[in-house]
């Protein structure tokens, strides 16, 4: 019975296959986390929500509902998984709750915000 989980090429590298597995190895927790942030922000709306309060800094449900023309409940349920997945952080201020990024996710989701933000600026035809 052959291995299916063994490279068949003739001129297959051991010694690079061995490295790439312990390279998984090593960064499982990291790559883990990663994939986590990255499910989250794969929603539109949450993208969308990470966007703004990147550009704001700080918003509320009512502003964000407003900005995205959805319900308040609707945006906070958006809310509630990016806090749950600890994308978020909030503080209150009176009644009302402030949703910001969190500092450690900044560094990670910029460069897609600068993406976006220069393909405003730069729009190519489809």
């Amino acid at each position: 019975m052959r291995n299916e989980n063994v490279c068949i090429r003739e001129d297959a590298n051991p010694v690079q296959i061995s490295e790439g597995r312990r390279k998984i190895t090593v960064a499982a927790t990291a790559l883990s986390q990663l994939s986590s942030l990255l499910s989250l922000a794969g929603n539109e709306v949450r993208l969308k929500i990470l966007y703004l309060l990147d550009e704001e800094k700080e918003l509320c449900p009512c502003d964000l509902s407003d900005m995205l023309n959805m319900t308040i409940p609707a945006v906070s349920q958006h809310l509630r998984k990016l806090k749950d997945g600890g994308m978020v952080t909030f503080r209150r201020s009176g009644q009302t709750i402030f949703y910001s990024l969190r500092h450690e996710h900044i560094k990670l989701l910029r460069p897609f915000f600068k993406l976006i933000d220069q393909t405003n600026l730069n729009p190519t035809p489809l």
